[in-house]
């Protein structure tokens, strides 16, 4: 049985049917040998942080993180982001995030996100919280401002549904991030992304589903979810010759090391 941990999954009660359609799918995990998740708080408005804190809160294998992610990066309210942060000195939330910047579908203004996003990395230095970055055709931006904001010297930086190639991981790699391999590596046309899930340093790979969102094959197409994280894992694990095992061993030490889980 393996013992895995989905690091990125939108637990959301308002896309799973409530708390017993977010209950089902946990047990489903449970079932395949997922032991460990961290709720994403951020994605679905200010109010996704305290939906992620209360399903932590009935769950003693789930974190939570909270945060504001690029896209709602328009609706930044001092007094609501202050609520969040309030959030963070809950005992089950481990990091803030997700957030960057998100240059394919611009649902905010480039500035906006690139204010929010400086915002959201000094608070985090401010609380040693690690950060959950969304980055997506930033066109290394993202990067450089994490750089320009001296985030690698906080808690740690895990990039979330890591997309890029090659010479990208590195620098994240290089700079002192962690990096997360998505469903995505089981697409056929994936190639770049199976070559940067091979060589990632041992230390510094995690795995998740980025649940609702791109379900691995053979689900691809249907709504993802945690229990289908163990076939992103068996994928990775045949990419690097290791065992299914073995990589969620090893994936799930750097998840509990970088989230700061006992």
């Amino acid at each position: 049985m393996l013992d895995a941990f989905d690091s990125h999954c939108h637990l959301d009660p308002e896309v799973f049917g409530g708390d017993e359609g977010v209950d089902a799918a946990l047990e489903r995990a449970r079932a395949a040998g997922v032991r460990r998740f961290v709720a994403i708080g951020s994605g679905y408005g200010l109010a996704s942080a305290e939906r992620a804190v209360r399903v932590a809160d009935r769950h003693p294998d789930v974190w939570a993180s909270v945060g504001l992610h690029p896209h709602d990066a328009a609706v930044f309210d001092e007094s609501a982001w202050l609520e969040v942060l309030a959030l963070a000195a809950h005992p089950r939330v481990v990091a803030l995030g997700e957030m960057g910047l998100d240059f394919h579908y611009d649902n905010s203004p480039r500035e906006v996100q690139r204010t929010v996003f400086r915002r959201q990395i000094r608070d985090a230095l401010r609380l040693r919280a690690p950060i959950i970055v969304h980055d997506r055709n930033s066109g290394g931006e993202t990067l450089a401002i994490l750089r320009e904001e001296q985030a690698f010297e906080g808690a740690g930086v895990l990039w979330h549904c890591f997309s890029g190639d090659q010479a990208e991981a590195a620098a994240i790699v290089e700079n002192g991030g962690f990096i997360s391999i998505p469903g995505i590596v089981t697409f056929k046309k994936a190639d770049e992304m199976k070559a940067v899930a091979a060589v990632v340093p041992a230390d510094r790979l995690l795995v998740e589903t980025d649940s609702p969102f791109l379900a691995p094959v053979p689900h691809r197409g249907r709504r993802n979810e945690p229990a289908y994280v163990v076939h992103t894992i068996a994928e990775v694990a045949r990419l690097r010759g290791t065992a299914p095992e073995a990589l969620a061993s090893l994936t799930t030490d750097n998840a509990r090391r970088f989230f700061g889980i006992a």
